[in-house]
């Protein structure tokens, strides 16, 4: 059985700021360390050097059985707003593979080099080729095969 603690979180805000610094020296974007009875995780957007979200999660009671803690909520930027997304440049419907039946054309974990094609976004007619305009690692597909889509959607992240 798990113990419920009442009041607020007792946060030390010298290593959460100690966390930040290195998240910007190391260029990171997340960083989580546990210490006893204490788990801390700082976290930011990859364009901001300010943490986004920390939390700290106690740890149970001593003399209590262990007890695999929950992950610390991190607030996340919607995918509109991550530097990776890859948006709809028009109206349509998309398509994430060149026909039915083949291979899509990328999925999450998949590396990608720029120029390479990512999906396909078919309006009046037309299949235009949606390519990365970067290299990366594919984080997320955001998107479903023959799904209609709106001009500045994000479809897929590109980290």
């Amino acid at each position: 059985m798990t113990e419920k603690h009442e009041g607020p979180i007792r946060v030390d805000v010298d290593l959460v700021k100690q966390l930040a610094e290195l998240l910007d020296a190391t260029k990171l974007t997340e960083i989580e360390v546990e210490d006893g009875d204490r788990r801390i995780r700082v976290a930011r957007k990859a364009a901001s050097p300010a943490p986004v979200a920390y939390a700290a999660a106690p740890a149970p009671a001593a003399g209590a059985p262990a007890a695999t803690l929950p992950a610390a909520p991190i607030v996340e930027a919607a995918p509109a707003d991550h530097p990776g997304a890859v948006k709809s440049p028009m109206v349509g419907t998309v398509y994430l593979a060149p026909e039915p039946g083949a291979p899509t054309f990328v999925s999450p974990g998949d590396k990608v080099a720029a120029g390479q094609t990512l999906l396909i976004v078919e309006a009046m007619k037309v299949m235009n080729p949606i390519t990365a305009s970067r290299g990366g690692v594919v984080r997320d597909v955001l998107v479903e095969n023959g799904q209609p889509v709106e001009f500045d959607q994000p479809l897929l992240i590109i980290e």
